[in-house]
């Protein structure tokens, strides 16, 4: 463990349940890093991903982004390509892109969007992308013939949630700079629709448990129950 890390350690009470602001209080106290570092969530839900009734997934742009630049490329033809050109996408084309992702080990962007009438041609991608958690989906928005607003959601902070093989949604809320208030307004914002995607088959409790850190600290248990107070 670093110097960093060990101090900032002191500062959390392990045993401790806190409130979400003082989580995220304790959260930006502890980044002690010489960038400005990501605050992250991560929750452990009441399901069972094994099973495709109890998957949680989906998407929601925070109400002050993450702090991130994000690099979007676009499968799309004709006009629907030069809608998401003007859209501002990093990066547009078809079968083209299909053969540089598979040729060169491409993945120089960090969102994959596509038309619907595109998916059989990104579908090849599925093993190269699906791994990396790049595989567009209509569930998160990123197979859609709207690929303006798509687009506009993303840069704007849009980030996508999924339980993951433990049952644990991993997501970034912001960073360090943004202070406590606008943390506060994320934090709350993706919690409320990660206990509104419960499952329905999901039985007993469903939020199990919540944390947050920074990029370089210790974690920082919050208290499940009170997480939309």
């Amino acid at each position: 463990m670093g110097k960093n890390y060990v101090e900032s350690a002191k500062l959390v009470d392990k045993s401790a349940l806190y409130t979400p602001s003082e989580a995220l209080d304790l959260a930006v106290k502890t980044a002690k890093a010489k960038f400005d570092e990501t605050i992250e969530i991560h929750v452990r839900l009441g399901v069972d991903p094994r099973h495709a009734d109890q998957q949680v997934r989906g998407a929601v742009v925070l109400p002050h982004g993450t702090g991130r630049s994000v690099k979007v490329l676009v499968f799309a033809k004709g006009d629907k390509a030069k809608e998401a050109e003007a859209a501002g996408a990093d990066f547009v084309g078809a079968e083209e892109l299909v053969t540089k992702i598979q040729s060169e080990n491409w993945f120089d962007y960090d969102v994959v969007v596509a038309t619907p009438d595109m998916m059989g041609v990104v579908g090849r991608l599925g093993r190269v992308l699906g791994p990396k958690g790049l595989m567009p989906n209509p569930k998160s928005g990123t197979v859609t013939f709207d690929v303006a607003k798509a687009i506009a959601d993303i840069k704007a902070g849009k980030v996508e949630y999924r339980v993951d093989k433990t049952a644990i949604v991993h997501c970034p809320i912001g960073k360090k700079s943004f202070g406590v208030e606008k943390l506060a307004d994320n934090f709350r914002t993706l919690m409320e629709a990660i206990v509104k995607a419960k499952p329905a088959a999901a039985k007993g409790q469903y939020v199990k448990s919540v944390s947050l850190s920074a990029t370089m600290g210790p974690g920082v248990k919050v208290n499940p129950v009170k997480v939309l107070e």
